[in-house]
Formats: structure tokens, C-alpha cells, sequence
């Protein structure tokens, strides 16, 4: 059988008052006395009685709820985002209803439904890879919803958006990769479509240049997943068999680019070195261990929260804007040293 909630009704008849008597009391209404108030209260706690959260966010028009879609939960970047954001959410009294495109545009559509059917006071969106219409987001915009947009943001869309500094990134790599020795580093990128992708091809590009080197397209390939990357690299080796490094635009690809190269008889970082972008975990277990940018995706995730909260409750128009850029850190392992001459 249902088990029933208990209401301000069932404190009211029990007490022998009035229902507005009871609202007034748990709210510490002065016109209520000390010993009705006490009397409400103590009842209310042996009955167990809680609000109801959806009646008061009706009155209030205000759910204290915080929507967040994302391409992937299991990826690591995307996992330790959530938690930068749920500790901040936690801190503010905000519940998150999070949601998982699964990298795809007509996902990405449903969830943004989902959000705005469930009131939701705010939306944290990192863009699937295959979105390139945003239509769907300006609904959000234009029910006087706050957005913030984290690591792969909306270019068509003006909102607050918290990225790591792709292209200082890509910069980094590249630039390390030249200076333990390599001449000729290949670049497995990201769709270009999207600004993380642009940004650390820029960095790459930028590198080469500062360095004096050729930027040579053949060097440049899409190749974005574990997947492209077991299928991908053995053919690009043997087509550019002068390539002595990898940059990838991630760990998952610089990893299974580093199992094929292994795989062809050739050693990782004496014959090719390579480096991600992201330092998640297994960036440390594969072997060699795998150089590469820490994306610092808890600091992502905290900023994004903090930023959205703040819009939130300051009730600032969705007009104003701001981009919070962080800071990469190169983190060099055994994937890239060194060299012996």
C-alpha cells in the first residue's frame, strides 16, 4: 500500500488549528506563539513531515535544480567535471539533473527538453562532437534560462563559458615534442568544427612556426577516438614513416597510437614520442607512461558552477557574459624523453 505523506493538513487536524496557523508556525511567524510554535514544530519532526519541494518551487518559480548535459559520463575528463560541479552545487542548496547526449545532436535535443519541462533554474552544456545547429539551446536563452557553456562551448551562442586554453596547450606539447629532439610531429586533431579542435591545431601550428618549422598538412590527420586511432595510425606511419612524434588531441588516442606503433615493432618514445591532452588515470597505468596536458576538469567543472549560481541568484541578465579561461599544465612522463643522440 502507497505509504502516505504527511502534510501541513494532517499537523493542523492532529493539533486541533488551522492550516495557516501551521505554515505560519514552521516559517517562525511572530504572530504565532513560542508554545504553538513549538508545539508545530515538534509534531511536524515525529511525523516526519518535509515540504513539498515542488509546490514550493511553483510559488517560488524557482526549482533549485541545475541541468548539465554532457557528450560522456564514463570519460574520466567529464566524470571528475561532475564532481567539481556537485561539490559547488552542494555548497549553494541546488540538486543537478544530469543528462548524456552520447556525442549525439538528436540526444543533445531530447535532453534539452527534458531540462526545460523539468523547470530547471540554470544549464551547465558541454556540445556533443556532431552538433553544428544550436537552435535547441536558444530555448533556453529565450525563456530567461542562464546558461554556461564548459570545455566544448556553442560558437553561435553568446553566454558565460569556463574552457581550458586549447591552443596554450597544444602550444605546450608541440613545443616540448621540439625540444627534446623531434623534427617531425604529426598532429591527430580533433573535428575542426569545434573550438577545442581548432584551438589545439592552433597551438600545434603556432609551435611549428615559433620554431622554425614546416607546417606540413600531410602531418595532420582526424583522429580523435581509441577507435580512429587503432585503425588509423599503422597506415599514416607507413605512409610517413619520417614522423618521430605524436601530438593527440586526447589521452584515449594518444594511448591506442601508441599500442599500434608498439604493435609495428617500433618503441615509444625512442622511435616515436607522443603525447595526450587530459591526464586522466590512464595516462599513468598504460606503458610507457604517457605525457600530456592536464586538462583540470574538477577547476572546470567548480568555475562553471560558481558562475551559473552566481547568474542565478543575482538575477543577471542573460545579456551579460564572461569566458573564464584556464590555465594547462604540460606533464611529461615516459612517453616523451629525451633522445639519446
Amino acid at each position: 500500500m502507497k505509504s502516505h505523506q504527511v502534510t501541513i493538513k494532517d499537523i493542523a487536524k492532529t493539533l486541533g488549528i488551522s492550516v495557516s496557523t501551521v505554515s505560519r508556525a514552521l516559517k517562525n511567524h511572530p504572530d504565532i506563539s513560542e508554545e504553538t510554535k513549538n508545539q508545530v514544530k515538534n509534531l511536524a519532526l515525529k511525523l516526519n513531515y518535509e515540504p513539498n519541494a515542488l509546490a514550493l518551487s511553483l510559488r517560488k518559480n524557482k526549482s533549485n535544480t541545475i541541468g548539465v548535459i554532457i557528450p560522456e559520463i564514463v570519460h574520466h575528463f567529464f566524470s571528475s567535471v561532475i564532481s567539481g560541479m556537485e561539490d559547488i552545487a552542494y555548497e549553494r542548496g541546488y540538486n543537478v539533473m544530469m543528462c548524456q547526449s552520447n556525442e549525439s545532436y538528436e540526444r543533445e535535443i531530447i535532453n534539452s527538453q527534458t531540462l526545460l519541462s523539468n523547470r530547471v533554474d540554470g544549464v551547465l552544456v558541454s556540445v556533443s562532437k556532431n552538433t553544428v545547429q544550436y537552435e535547441h539551446f536558444r530555448n533556453f536563452s529565450n525563456q530567461g534560462i542562464p546558461m554556461v557553456f564548459f570545455d566544448r562551448v556553442c560558437p553561435d551562442i553568446l553566454t558565460d563559458r569556463v574552457i581550458i586554453n586549447d591552443e596554450e596547450g597544444g602550444f605546450l606539447a608541440t613545443e616540448h615534442l621540439i625540444g627534446i629532439g623531434c623534427n617531425k610531429i604529426a598532429h591527430f586533431s580533433a573535428p575542426q568544427h569545434l573550438l577545442i579542435g581548432q584551438g589545439r591545431m592552433a597551438g600545434y601550428q603556432r609551435a611549428l612556426r615559433h620554431y622554425k618549422y614546416e607546417v606540413e598538412p600531410r602531418l595532420m590527420i582526424h583522429c580523435d577516438t581509441s577507435e580512429l586511432a587503432m585503425t588509423l595510425t599503422q597506415d599514416f606511419i607507413i605512409r610517413n614513416p619520417d614522423v618521430d612524434a605524436i601530438f593527440a588531441v586526447n589521452d584515449s588516442t594518444a594511448i591506442s597510437a601508441m599500442k599500434v606503433i608498439q604493435r609495428m615493432g617500433k618503441r615509444v618514445p625512442e622511435d616515436i614520442s607522443v603525447v595526450g591532452f587530459g591526464d586522466g588515470p590512464n595516462a599513468l597505468i598504460c606503458t610507457p607512461t604517457l605525457s600530456t596536458i592536464e586538462q583540470k576538469g574538477y577547476e572546470i567543472g567548480q568555475e562553471a558552477m560558481k558562475l551559473l549560481v552566481h547568474k542565478i541568484e543575482n538575477d543577471i541578465s542573460t545579456d551579460s557574459f564572461q569566458t573564464k579561461v584556464i590555465s594547462p599544465n604540460l606533464i611529461v612522463r615516459e612517453s616523451s624523453r629525451r633522445r639519446n643522440s
